[in-house]
């Protein structure tokens, strides 16, 4: 079997020739295959560049013609250009061209036109399916392993058609980075575009629509980490959609991680960057389920109050519990205030507040982070509210810089409760924040300032 293939520029009358010779040939010939390449005349160059070096030939004009040898893998053997096709022709198969240069002129003219109709249609497409970009940093980790595949779902992006992955860490890891890929790909997700692997720092975030940073930086040194959050929010600011959503994630510091983007991110409304706390509250729902026999996902509407990684105050003043084995009893939807189920204040003020502590310290040091399960979910959860995926006013506590309420400090991020609706969070009014609730709000506060000043000093 002869296969050759005919490659030109759109515009070239030669190439219109030799593609209407490969054409009488293949309809004449049983053993004769002609595959057409049709270049656009600004693109040739590169194209033939590319195609010569990766086959070791040297050619400069338009057509390019070679033969695939099938029978021997498929190697190409180079025949030429125009005159050795039309010579290979005549001398082989006794076909010669008898075509006048106007008609010439007009085939290539045709097929400039048809690649010109063909180049917009693929735009057009492009344009309707475009791909939503989510950025992982920290992308080796457990967590990200966890979290890949339940990230990319329709229950998670309702409105998007397709995902392109983009998993960042440092070079050191570039090898578990590509198994990572390798087994994304595996799973034949069908929202999954794409995976790619990225280890250089300084071409992340172009185009990202969602962004989520796993890393701990728990063993890193004080002002590495302030160095390294601020060039990551400059990187944002100049690369990613004006309309990301950036998710702080991890144990150590994410409070201030999260404000050092905000802060080097300035094109960019900072209500689009929060830290997360639903590991913590995770934890504060696990507790409570314990005590009272139920399971954590009965307990709702637990309030996550200041530093994520240092002084907080898990509130329960709207906290509800599904499925209660009590004497009141009801359906599935039925809900009872915790402060009816357990009343005992002084508990709930002093014990549990150190048990939720303790139960992060515990999980913390036995894995040296924080469960990978837990913040996987944590994150899946801020992603469906803010991707419009979970009930009205469902309450989830984050850390976000809240100007304006509560009297808060503007120039701190603090773990507030917040519902979200058409993808912008804000925070929960109906609280009561008494005169004791505030003052330690006041003590988070301070707390917070002091860690953003020793930690900018160690930055300078």
């Amino acid at each position: 079997m002869a296969k050759f293939v005919v490659a030109g520029k759109a515009d070239c009358p030669k190439y219109a020739e030799a593609e209407r010779l490969a054409d009488i040939l293949q309809r004449s010939l049983p053993n004769f295959r002609a595959h057409k390449i049709c270049v656009l005349p600004d693109e040739w160059k590169g194209w033939l560049d590319a195609t010569c070096r990766k086959n070791g030939w040297k050619h400069e004009d338009s057509p390019l013609i070679w033969r695939e040898l099938v029978e021997q893998g498929g190697k190409g053997l180079l025949l030429g250009g125009y005159l050795d096709f039309l010579n290979h022709c005549k001398d082989y198969y006794g076909v010669s061209s008898d075509v006048d240069t106007e008609l010439m002129l007009s085939i290539a003219g045709e097929n400039l036109e048809t690649q010109i109709k063909l180049l917009q249609e693929e735009q057009d497409r492009l344009r309707l399916f475009k791909p939503i970009h989510v950025w992982i940093t920290g992308a080796a980790s457990n967590t990200s392993r966890i979290l890949i595949p339940n990230l990319l779902s329709a229950e998670i992006f309702p409105e998007d058609s397709a995902i392109s992955l983009h998993l960042l860490d440092v070079e050191e890891n570039q090898e578990e980075l590509q198994w990572l890929r390798e087994e994304t790909d595996a799973l034949a997700l069908s929202m999954l575009h794409q995976v790619t692997v990225h280890t250089d720092l300084q071409q992340a975030f172009r185009e990202a629509d969602v962004i989520l940073l796993l890393e701990d930086n728990g063993e890193e040194e004080k002002q590495e980490v302030v160095r390294r959050y601020r060039e990551i929010g400059r990187l944002i600011d100049a690369g990613a959609s004006k309309q990301v959503k950036v998710i702080v994630s991890g144990d150590s510091r994410p409070n201030l991680r999260c404000l050092l983007l905000t802060e080097n991110a300035s094109s960019i409304d900072s209500h689009q960057f929060v830290a997360m706390a639903t590991q913590l509250e995770n934890e504060a729902k696990a507790v409570i389920a314990e005590k009272i026999n139920v399971r954590p996902t009965d307990v709702t509407e637990v309030i996550v109050w200041g530093n994520i990684s240092g002084l907080s105050y898990i509130d329960l003043q709207r906290a509800k519990v599904f499925n209660f084995q009590g004497p009141i009893k009801g359906p599935a939807f039925f809900s009872q205030p915790l402060s009816r189920i357990l009343p005992d204040r002084k508990w709930l003020e002093t014990d549990f507040q150190d048990l939720v502590r303790r139960r992060q310290e515990s999980v913390t040091s036995q894995t040296g982070r924080a469960a990978s399960v837990s913040a996987a979910n944590g994150i899946l959860r801020v992603l469906k509210a803010w991707y419009g995926g979970c009930g009205p006013g469902e309450i989830l506590s984050a850390g976000v810089r809240c100007s304006g309420h509560l009297n808060l400090r503007d120039d701190i991020v603090f773990s507030v409760p917040v519902t979200f609706d058409e993808g912008k969070w804000s925070v929960v009014s109906d609280v009561t924040v008494g005169e004791e609730l505030m003052k330690r709000l006041e003590l988070c506060e301070e707390e917070l300032m002091r860690e953003k000043q020793l930690e900018l000093e160690n930055g300078e």
